[in-house]
């Protein structure tokens, strides 16, 4: 949520600051700004909107080497232009950019700040208002930074600028996502690396309750204490190409056509060189050593963390459990003796499941990240990582990030089951492999999908999704993709669940989608879906070839029953999306959504 740039160097910093924020808009888009700096001082500029806004207002004849620039996802105050990043002190000499949420902002503000006039409801106008109070008092700007950051309590990821000083720009971090990039001459911050991708390749990670003075020759970091930290870069090993559209019209809609390409590179990331698939041997050792495994996740992580259930207990014998991270970090379960944690997160930035982790190492539990972002907070602080390897994931609504996950988990469990001497009725890199196929032939199938979008959901105000065993889970994350992009009111149940309760809401012509992969539910889901057309509902079944009937309204194509949600959850991402262009919905920025939950 929200994205932060910052430049200093020897170039004008105004088109590298705004080109920057369009690479981040994904993560807020309520309003916009930039400050840049020069010999005359501060200038800013910020607007309610999109980046676009944002340009029209920028005036092209200032010319400054350095600045800051922040897209919002708002939490404190509604979108518009004063409650926008940069923020300013009361005189104007110090401008702030922030994500996170600082928690303590309303006693600071009461206790520490009494007298000055605010002039938005932001918790970040406390921080800078803050820091110019205590540079007031006598602290050089360095030493006010730090104070004020020591005093806050939450997430931050901080970017400030002095209009004394054009040399320097102030940087601190807890919990939430920010790093420094270095070039010749120059360096910049970013909460992503794909924003900067355009000036330099070379990342500095920033850990939590650092403090960073950034100039065009240096970056100095910092603890809260003063210590000097020596820290060397890293290659972001992002393809400029991957965070294009390219011909497409959405993100969304490439992202989705790249899935039969991410499973088919997952499944050779981790085969070794005899092509069996391979897990590293701690991470087996742990899996093997848990007597439960804790799925942690948010979102569609948590439903890609539910099938997953799946995969280990029926292939590695493993019991599971699958959690919210935001109600498991308030209300922690009864833990077995030996318990391991899989943190599930496509960004490796999710705040609640951040939290979750905090506490876990505080245990002395071993945690497991499964992320796309190498290098993020999650892999970091856990024990173990396993990559997606499915590049880059833009639209707010995550598609490839999922059926990536599903994968792993697979070949997780696979490779699991494998060390214990468990033997699988297939083989899973040839099953895999038929995946793929099919994920190609739905892909290239968008003229049915766009159909069955218009029959179905182009005027409904509603529709459920219902499914058994798998199929429910993978229902529930197409409900949330229907509901996330097209606005529709959608929910997904288990087919049984129905009778007690749901099915009161079915009205004459309630769109219904149920999903028939599964053979030994395959009639109890039918019988569900009877039920609902007896009163009135226009159901939509989606059939696993083999188990198809004439009523049904699309059939896939066949895979191994237990790898079915891979391909299931394709129709559902297409039909979502086609619902959302005809309803004339911003398909990648959907309202008051971001891509990367980095606040709790």
């Amino acid at each position: 949520m929200c994205g932060i740039v910052g430049y200093i160097g020897n170039q004008d910093s105004k088109e590298i600051l705004l080109r920057g924020l369009e690479k981040l808009e994904y993560r807020g888009y309520d309003s916009a700004g930039i400050a840049v700096v020069n010999n005359d001082g501060v200038h800013l500029f910020k607007e309610k909107g999109r980046i676009a806004e944002l340009r029209e207002i920028v005036d092209t004849s200032v010319e400054a080497p350095a600045g800051i620039g922040h897209t919002r996802w708002a939490t404190h105050g509604v979108p518009s232009k004063e409650n926008a990043h940069p923020h300013q002190s009361t005189s104007g000499r110090f401008t702030l950019v922030h994500n996170g949420v600082i928690e303590n902002y309303a006693i600071l503000k009461r206790e520490q700040l009494q007298g000055v006039e605010f002039k938005s409801e932001t918790d970040t106008e406390v921080i800078v208002q803050l820091i110019e109070k205590l540079a007031n008092e006598g602290l050089a700007v360095e030493e006010a930074f730090r104070k004020a950051v020591s005093l806050l309590h939450g997430s931050y990821a901080l970017a400030l600028v002095d209009d004394q000083d054009k040399n320097t720009i102030y940087v601190a971090k807890n919990k939430s996502p920010l790093l420094v990039g270095l070039g010749s001459d120059f360096n910049v911050v970013a909460s992503d690396a794909m924003a900067m991708l355009q000036v330099t390749d070379q990342y500095v990670e920033l850990m939590d309750k650092e403090i960073v003075i950034v100039t065009k020759e240096n970056v100095t970091i910092k603890t809260l204490e003063g210590e000097v930290v020596e820290r060397a870069p890293y290659t972001a090993e992002l393809d400029a190409s991957d965070i294009e559209k390219g011909t497409y019209p959405h993100y969304m809609l490439k992202e989705i056509d790249e899935q039969p390409l991410v499973l088919r590179k997952i499944t050779q990331q981790y085969q070794n060189e005899a092509n069996e698939l391979h897990i590293d041997d701690d991470i087996l050792a742990a899996m093997n050593d848990a007597d439960r495994i804790y799925i942690v996740a948010c979102g569609t992580s948590y439903h890609a963390g539910l099938v997953g259930k799946q995969f280990i207990e029926k292939w590695a014998k493993i019991p599971v459990e699958v959690h919210v991270a935001s109600e498991f970090s308030y209300n922690m379960p009864i833990l077995s003796e030996k318990p391991l944690f899989i943190f599930i997160s496509q960004s490796g930035e999710t705040a609640d499941s951040r939290a979750v982790l905090v506490q876990v190492k505080e245990l002395g539990y071993k945690a497991l990240t499964i992320t796309n972002v190498p290098g993020s907070t999650l892999s970091r602080e856990a024990d173990y990582t396993l990559l997606l390897h499915a590049g880059p994931e833009i639209a707010v609504a995550s598609t490839k990030a999922y059926t990536a996950q599903l994968a792993v988990l697979s070949i997780l469990a696979a490779v699991t089951a494998t060390s214990k001497g468990i033997a699988l009725e297939f083989d899973l890199v040839q099953e895999l492999a038929i995946v793929a196929m099919a994920m190609e032939a739905l892909c290239d199938d968008k003229e049915t999908m766009e159909d069955i979008a218009r029959e179905y959901l182009a005027t409904t105000r509603n529709c459920f999704f219902i499914g058994r065993s798998v199929d429910f889970y993978v229902g529930l994350e197409g409900a949330l993709k229907l509901k996330e992009i097209s606005y529709i009111q959608a929910e997904g149940f288990a087919g049984g669940e129905l009778k007690h309760g749901t099915i009161a809401l079915i009205e004459n012509n309630t769109p219904v989608i149920a999903l028939a992969t599964q053979e030994h539910v395959n009639l109890s889901i039918r019988g569900n879906v009877k039920e609902v057309a007896a009163r009135g509902a226009n159901p939509c079944i989606i059939s696993m070839k083999g188990l198809e009937t004439e009523e049904d309204r699309y059939v896939l194509p066949e895979v191994n029953e237990a790898l079915a949600p891979l391909v299931a959850v394709i129709p559902l991402q297409l039909i979502s999306y086609y619902a959302a262009l005809h309803r004339d919905c911003d398909v990648d920025k959907p309202r008051n959504l971001a891509k990367s939950v980095t606040v709790e």
